[in-house]
């Protein structure tokens, strides 16, 4: 794994009329990592990726991926930069195929650019046949591709999770951040996109940086973890030293949350 960071949080603030959401946040993500961000609730972890994605502008502080400034930058501009998100409630198209809601994804690809190719039939085609085959691939791979027709609204809750993995993938991350992704899933669903997101770091060079609330989840997976606690980082460190820091056990027990 490349210890070399991909993304760089420094100093980060970010206030809502007065009251202090992030205070003075500092943490990487390593490249090729898979890094947990934890906390008890109200820790500032959503408002943390919401100003890495630019959904919200910092009050103070600084952002920087792979090399460049996400200071300012708009949540599509961030996506083309290669930072993908996904949301806590999925928000997959109910009423679409699961064909036509991967095919949305293609519209952030920092390679592509779709809305020009329209103007041109030659070209549209082919932006169309090269999202296919990548939507093809990628549900193949998420074991979705004979779901491919069904409508979206259809899939179970691990499915859907899936699906917006997939469609997270279109747009060809180099660092994808997950928001809670086993929210609401069967332990069987659960094993399965943990698999993949480990063969999608081990074998497509993605690097994430995870919120999940379960503790199981994050221990297992995550190479590194980032503590906050009232939007503040109190801890950085492997599984074993987060497990075992008096910082963050009193966080989670000070909020009636199980560590």
């Amino acid at each position: 794994m490349n210890a070399d960071p991909l993304l760089s949080v420094e100093h980060a603030r970010k206030t809502f009329r007065g009251i202090v959401a992030i205070d003075d946040a500092t943490f990487d993500v390593g490249e090729g990592s898979i890094t947990g961000l934890i906390g008890p609730n109200g820790a500032g972890k959503t408002t943390t990726f919401n100003v890495i994605t630019g959904y919200h502008d910092l009050t103070d502080g600084h952002v920087e991926f792979d090399g460049r400034s996400l200071d300012g930058l708009t949540p599509h501009e961030v996506a083309r930069a290669g930072l993908i998100r996904t949301f806590q409630i999925s928000r997959e198209l109910t009423g679409m195929t699961v064909m036509a809601n991967m095919l949305l994804g293609v519209q952030d690809h920092p390679g592509e650019s779709a809305i020009r190719a329209l103007t041109n039939t030659a070209a549209a085609r082919e932006v169309e046949e090269d999202a296919r085959e990548d939507a093809e691939e990628i549900l193949r791979f998420l074991n979705l591709w004979e779901h491919r027709d069904e409508y979206a609204g259809n899939l179970s809750g691990g499915q859907r999770k899936l699906l917006e993995l997939g469609r997270a993938l279109m747009a060809d991350p180099k660092l994808l951040m997950l928001d809670e992704p086993v929210a609401g899933v069967n332990s069987d669903e659960t094993d399965r996109l943990l698999d993949y997101v480990l063969d999608l770091r081990d074998d497509r060079d993605i690097t994430f940086l995870v919120v999940e609330h379960d503790m199981n989840v994050i221990m297992s997976i995550c190479d590194r973890i980032v503590g906050m606690a009232d939007g503040e980082v109190i801890s950085r460190g492997t599984p074993e030293e987060i497990r075992n820091d008096e910082r963050m056990v009193e966080a989670y027990l000070g909020s009636g949350v199980d560590a």
